[in-house]
């Protein structure tokens, strides 16, 4: 019996760049495959092939052993393929049921039948355990069912194979289990599912095998119950990976950064962060645990005043800095990393080079206001090198790098900077096991130095990795802060889906 699919000798080449060099990748029926490899090893690429995004230039796809031809997205849902981005396709203001038909050939016309739509939806959920009601609006909905409403998407329309990527990225611990229980079920029905992943315990816990990719290429494929974390992670980069930080215990030293009775609104004037009180010490890590859309985007923005706060007060080493310009709090030695690395932490047209000194362009000036073009070009290989930001050169425009390229980049110019506090969002959000590896002893490094970090993240991980202390937000305003080091996960989780659960053995400070 033939394999659903097959991609053979895939070859995708971009200028300078072969980011398919003759790939393999066989899907059996009823399977769930992960896909792992470093930043820039092809992965999104081989799936962007597969779902009709990009034109392979060499190579075929089978399907159930018959050759097809993927020319766009429409044809790979056609065949009954599938894919569900890390940033969600959904209309907020729209039903599930809206969501669900919107865009289908077959369901347009000027009387939509709502009722058969929702009446199906009702069968499929029920089928495949997803329980989600057609006639709620998404915007109602929490991030874990919104997943599954894409899911149902899917499903709709008949696709056999599921491509998730980083389905797991904006999950609560709950939420997680739950997908993987909905995973398994559709395996068990005969989907098969395309799971792209970094975190390397998810590939054991829920997939059946896993291609590995590395510069472009295939380097092997294995059954998961064969093979572990640490193997994994030595086939992605080729070397030994260290997935513990060595972080020593240390007193921190006074507040270098305190925000008192803060209030933000979003774009649309809706509350987003609501009497929120924090202080972040010399020489320590806050980490700021919640699932994205709680303030936290809203928070940080505000503390570098990209946002203007309605309400409270930011305090700078005892100034109020509440009204001070972005530029005034940088000079203060603030830094910040934002989210959104293409629309807020670079200028896409601009070099990499360019990109590397943003903020600091006076220091790079020699007189009249002429840049030095040898100290910017030294200073852009230097981070370049020392952050393996791999580009084909420092004068490549900043968008044209990869999103996991580009957070180096970002990360790496605010580093450089040696702040007193940093503000930092998903530093490792779309980065391969070797450079989050890096990023997270950069953090500590710069935490041993001195500075005070609020760490944004919502890899739990990585908040329970690094930080000193951990702070809870939901819907704008802090659930508990509390010691790192005695955290039950559990108990995280429930206050990050708004459950307060009190311990005087965690509790440091009830901020709210």
């Amino acid at each position: 019996m033939a394999p659903f699919l097959e991609m053979r000798n895939i070859v995708k080449r971009f200028p300078g760049v072969v980011a398919n060099d003759h790939v393999n990748l066989t899907i059996e029926t009823g399977e769930v495959h992960a896909l792992l490899g470093e930043n820039g090893a092809g992965k999104s690429t081989l799936m962007q092939i597969l779902y009709g995004l990009y034109k392979r230039d060499a190579g075929e796809i089978l399907l159930q052993g018959q050759p097809i031809e993927i020319r766009e997205p429409r044809d790979a849902i056609a065949a009954g393929i599938g894919m569900i981005h890390q940033d969600f396709m959904l209309i907020k203001p729209f039903t599930v049921a809206e969501n669900i038909i919107v865009g289908l050939e077959d369901e347009a016309g000027p009387l939509l039948d709502l009722r058969a739509a929702a009446h199906r939806l009702t069968e499929l959920s029920k089928r495949h355990g997803l329980d989600v009601d057609p006639s709620i609006r998404i915007e109602n909905l929490s991030v874990g069912v919104q997943q599954r409403v894409e899911i149902l998407k899917l499903l709709y329309r008949n696709a056999r194979l599921l491509i998730l990527d980083e389905p797991t990225a904006v999950l609560i611990p709950q939420e997680v289990e739950s997908l993987f229980e909905v995973i398994r079920s559709l395996r068990d029905k005969g989907h098969s599912i395309v799971f792209i992943t970094h975190k390397l315990q998810e590939v054991i816990t829920v997939a059946d095998r896993v291609t590995i990719l590395r510069d472009g290429k295939a380097i092997a494929t294995l059954k998961t119950a064969e093979t572990n974390p640490t193997e994994l992670a030595r086939m992605m980069v080729g070397r030994e990976v260290l997935f513990s930080v060595s972080k020593t215990a240390r007193k921190p030293g006074r507040p270098f950064l305190k925000v008192e009775n803060l209030h933000v609104t979003d774009n649309a004037g809706h509350p987003k962060v609501q009497g929120l009180n924090l202080e972040i010490c010399e020489g320590e890590i806050l980490g700021l645990a919640g699932v994205d859309g709680n303030g936290q985007s809203e928070l940080a923005e505000a503390l570098m005043n990209l946002r203007t706060a309605s309400g409270g007060r930011v305090l700078l080493n005892g100034q109020d800095i509440t009204r001070a310009t972005t530029a005034t709090r940088r000079f203060a030695n603030m830094a910040y990393i934002p989210s959104d690395r293409r629309q807020v932490g670079s200028v896409g047209p601009l070099s990499i080079a360019y990109n590397s000194i943003l903020g600091e362009v006076a220091k790079y000036s020699r007189a009249h206001f002429l840049l030095d073009e040898h100290r910017i070009r030294a200073h852009a290989e230097d981070l370049v090198k020392r952050y393996d930001i791999r580009v084909a050169g420092i004068r490549l425009e900043a968008s044209k790098l990869s999103g996991g390229n580009l957070q180096k980049l970002v990360l790496a110019r605010e580093l450089s900077r040696k702040p007193d506090v940093l503000i930092v969002e998903q530093p490792t959000r779309g980065l391969d096991v070797g450079a989050t590896e890096y990023i997270h002893a950069q953090l500590i490094h710069e935490r041993d130095r001195g500075a005070a970090i609020l760490l944004i993240s919502a890899e739990l991980e990585e908040i329970l990795m690094l930080s000193d202390r951990i702070a809870v937000i939901y819907r704008g305003k802090i659930m508990n802060v509390m010691v790192a080091g005695s955290v039950d996960i559990t108990e995280l989780g429930l206050m990050m889906a708004g459950i307060r659960t009190d311990h005087p053995r965690n509790v440091v400070d009830n901020a709210e």
